[in-house]
């Protein structure tokens, strides 16, 4: 072997040899910056809004004993990307103006939006004349179970309910 020939080797072996060590920094460079990025991108995706909120309705002494009354709340859910809104009317119910019931003003049938009717005693759905009793209990029609309950609780003469 000559001299040339040992000194192209070489060469070429360095030459592979940068060309890797440049290919490698700049991977990592790119790594650096793009994985960050995708997270920015792909984390709001896999989040869900799984948070817990105490709602507070109303003071407890504004009930009546034995009748319903209504509170509307209104709430921003946010779902990954998708924010929405979630409003309806919590009806809290006192037997004893120390302990409360609140349920969900959606029928158990087709979930339409009930109303307490005095005239009636109790929850009116409309679409298929469900009534519901003053405690949520089905009275008439077609729905199949009582009207859903919201968690309570009465922190200072408050009445909250649990929102999911």
């Amino acid at each position: 072997m000559t001299e040339h020939e040992i000194g192209t080797g070489e060469e070429l072996g360095r030459r592979k040899f940068l060309a890797g060590l440049i290919g490698v920094i700049a991977g990592a460079i790119a790594a650096v910056i793009a994985l960050p990025a995708l997270g920015y991108v792909v984390s709001p995706g896999l989040k869900r809004s799984s948070e817990e909120e105490w709602y507070t309705l109303g003071p407890i002494a504004m009930l009546t004993p034995n009748v319903p009354m209504g509170f509307p709340y209104s709430r921003t859910v946010s779902d990954g990307w998708v924010e929405s809104s979630q409003s309806g009317v919590a009806y809290a119910v006192t037997p004893d103006n120390v302990n409360a019931v609140v349920f969900a003003d959606t029928c158990t049938h087709l979930s339409c939006r009930v109303t307490w009717q005095a005239e009636k005693a109790g929850y009116f759905c409309p679409c298929h004349d469900g009534l519901f009793g003053a405690y949520g209990e089905v009275l008439a029609g077609p729905p199949p179970r009582p009207l859903d309950q919201f968690e309570t609780r009465i922190e200072n003469g408050q009445i909250q309910i649990l929102l999911e």
